[in-house]
């Protein structure tokens, strides 16, 4: 799955068999807080949530930033993989 950072619109998109799947953020210094989640209903329960939320925490943490989960799903997925909670602000 191809995710891309569009800035224009403060968001992280994947698309996925025609259906867009967003990760809405705000950029403040070096910390990024992600506020929003949504898959389609047509791609719910394949993962995808999971899969755009892995790739933008290797985002984050490529551009050296930190995150600040204040999206429940976000929260969520961090709190089942410590791993990330390094980069958490």
């Amino acid at each position: 799955m191809e995710v891309i950072d569009n800035k224009e619109k403060n968001r992280f998109e994947a698309s996925v068999n025609g259906e867009l799947a967003i990760v809405e953020y705000s950029l403040m210094d070096e910390v990024i807080s992600i506020t929003h989640t949504e898959v389609p209903k047509a791609l719910a329960g394949q993962g995808v949530g999971s899969k755009l939320t892995e790739a933008v925490l290797k985002h984050v943490e490529e551009r050296g930033l930190k995150v600040k989960p204040l999206c429940p799903f976000t929260k969520k997925y961090i709190d089942k993989n410590p791993q990330w909670s390094e980069i958490v602000a």
